[in-house]
């Protein structure tokens, strides 16, 4: 759905979202996940809004949703209440991982008991999904240079192993690909949402404004995000839900 004055956002599953990671685990060959971003809910974008995101994501049953940070505007959000959410219809994930990069990161199986969703709610995460390597870096963590390299040296990627990061923005991809990571997942840009920020973000974020791209060995997506900042309205992007097929 391309309306652009409208609360609903589409499900991309255009081929050109599969994506080959080398040293993929087997088990992970063929697996879908969904990328959301950017939901802002608050005012303007609430929980009847954020029920049917869910409802479009748990439609096409993926093994893993992302959630790349922006989830709100203003208030405080219960991170276990968000992952029970991704519950729709008696269906749940195998993996539901939740990123917020606002206050903290999240790294939730979607099985994890009440302490260890508790205990999630660190400055930075690393997880283990069947293997793959999912590391969850904030937003303020990742705005330096030198700050970013450290986090995630301190959070040891294996580079011998597939990984994935989820961090909000696509601000130093050649910084993740320099430490080794395989795929980055953000958003934040909203490509621009309207003129003239949609020329403004793209003469930022230039390649990484938006969707599939690589730098050196590590491929970055970077989506439009699923809501809006501001008024809720877009000009020239499109708000949607990312689905990715791993090869």
């Amino acid at each position: 759905m391309r309306n652009y004055r409208s609360a609903e956002c589409r499900v991309d599953t255009d081929p050109a979202d599969s994506v080959r990671l080398e040293n993929l685990p087997e088990t992970w060959r063929g697996r879908t996940a969904a990328l959301i971003s950017d939901l802002h809910l608050g005012h303007v974008r609430n929980g009847g809004f954020l029920r049917r995101i869910v409802a479009k994501v748990m439609r096409e049953s993926p093994d893993a949703v992302f959630l790349a940070g922006d989830l709100y505007d203003g208030t405080a959000i219960d991170a276990a209440k968000a992952a029970s959410l991704c519950a729709v219809s008696g269906r749940r994930t195998e993996h539901t991982l939740l990123q917020e990069t606002t206050n903290n990161s999240v790294t939730i199986p979607a099985t994890a008991s009440r302490q260890q969703r508790g205990s999630a709610r660190a400055a930075q995460r690393e997880s283990e999904a069947d293997q793959l390597q999912i590391v969850g870096v904030p937003y303020n963590h990742a705005t330096q240079d030198e700050h970013f390299q450290k986090v995630l040296r301190q959070i040891g990627v294996d580079r011998n192993r597939a990984s994935i990061l989820l961090t909000h923005a696509p601000d130093r991809p050649h910084i993740a690909e320099k430490e080794g990571i395989s795929l980055q997942v953000s958003g934040h840009t909203h490509v621009g949402q309207f003129f003239p920020w949609t020329w403004m973000a793209r003469r930022i974020y230039r390649q990484f404004v938006y969707g599939l791209s690589r730098i050196g060995k590590m491929l970055i997506y970077t989506s439009s995000g699923a809501g809006t900042w501001g008024p809720p309205l877009r000009l020239g992007s499109s708000p949607e839900i990312v689905l990715f097929q791993f090869e």
